[in-house]
């Protein structure tokens, strides 16, 4: 069984797969406490389901991409099951991890996006660099910047960790705390070889929608 907090159908808002249709489990309680967190709702609200009836839920949507995320996925152990079993029935599979939990057991089916806290976060202690150990090729690695303080520390850890010659690499702006502008015009400047995101579905609905 796995407290789930929202099953829904919506558009990629972030990723390299930003703007495909997609289907999102999102499951309930996270580890962290970022400062920004835009989905506090899924700390404790959600529902007991099992694995097969999370899977029936996704069928009926008839979409091939799938994503967990939460909340933190990886905090209920039952999350790594149900990747498997979703890459078992053939979909594509995603998960949006805060990076604090260890991801090696996950299946290697699966795309992984490790978003590692930034200062600004307050939760900047938690980060489990030796997840970047266990990335493989067409994982990604987000960045969210709020501050110069977060650009600065995003490229250091960029550069100690060659991430950028191994990964996709995504930084997107903290909504509304920082000017998608600014942050664009800092990595053009030092020519990072990264991709800027925006979050999508925060500018297709209003920010604070559930289930988009």
């Amino acid at each position: 069984m796995l407290k789930v907090n929202e099953i829904f159908y919506s558009i990629q808002g972030e990723s390299s797969a930003a703007g495909l249709p997609c289907v999102f489990i999102r499951l309930t309680y996270c580890n962290l406490r970022c400062a920004y967190c835009d989905t506090e709702y899924a700390f404790y609200e959600g529902s007991e389901k099992s694995i097969d009836e999370i899977i029936a839920a996704v069928k009926k949507f008839n979409c091939n991409l799938v994503e967990l995320t939460g909340g933190e996925p990886l905090f209920q152990e039952n999350s790594k099951l149900l990747l498997s079993r979703l890459c078992d029935e053939g979909f594509e599979v995603m998960l949006e991890t805060g990076g604090s939990l260890p991801i090696i057991d996950v299946d290697k089916r699966v795309r992984i996006i490790l978003d590692l806290k930034c200062p600004s976060s307050k939760m900047v202690k938690k980060n489990l660099f030796e997840n970047i150990e266990h990335l493989k090729s067409g994982d990604e690695i987000k960045f969210v910047v709020g501050t110069r303080e977060d650009y600065e520390w995003t490229k250091s850890v960029i550069n100690k960790y060659a991430l950028t010659e191994k990964f996709s690499v995504l930084l997107s702006v903290v909504f509304n705390d920082l000017e998608p502008v600014t942050l664009v015009n800092w990595i053009l400047e030092d020519k990072l070889k990264v991709r800027f995101q925006l979050q999508l579905h925060k500018f297709i609905w209003h920010p604070e929608t559930k289930g988009v």
